[in-house]
């Protein structure tokens, strides 16, 4: 008799793999790349980054505010030329962990697998407007 078919389906080892990899990489003061796939549904980035349908997207702690790598997404914001940018996007459709400075790291097989139902429940507002200050007297 086959046990297997008696146990629950297994999730994902890739957003487990991609927060060991991060971990490896900053530890070792090297710079994290994710590489992601745009034309995934649900990914939010800069769309004048992209180029061949990916993004490589610099996850240094001294690059990125907020960065949550969870089981279903990763966030965080960025800034591009000067701007800052939400980035979300369904752990699914990152391609690849690889530290900026030797290439080492971890590619994925591209998945045609449904995304996630819905992005997190984070307050995540448009933050490419500066800030503006007054004077209070």
């Amino acid at each position: 008799m086959d046990n297997a078919s008696n146990l629950p389906p297994i999730s994902s080892s890739r957003p487990y793999l991609i927060r060991a990899f991060y971990e490896w990489i900053t530890d070792n003061q090297l710079t994290p790349y994710l590489v992601v796939n745009t034309n995934f549904p649900d990914v939010k980035v800069p769309e004048q980054y992209i180029s061949d349908g990916k993004i490589i997207l610099n996850t240094h702690p001294h690059s990125v505010k907020n960065l949550s790598l969870e089981n279903e997404w990763i966030s965080f914001s960025a800034r591009f030329s000067g701007v800052v940018h939400e980035i979300i996007f369904p752990v699914c459709a990152t391609l690849a962990i690889y530290a900026k400075e030797n290439g080492q790291g971890m590619t994925f097989p591209q998945e045609n697998l449904p995304p996630p139902t819905s992005p997190p429940d984070k307050d995540i507002k448009d933050k490419s407007r500066k800030p503006m200050l007054r004077v209070v007297k």
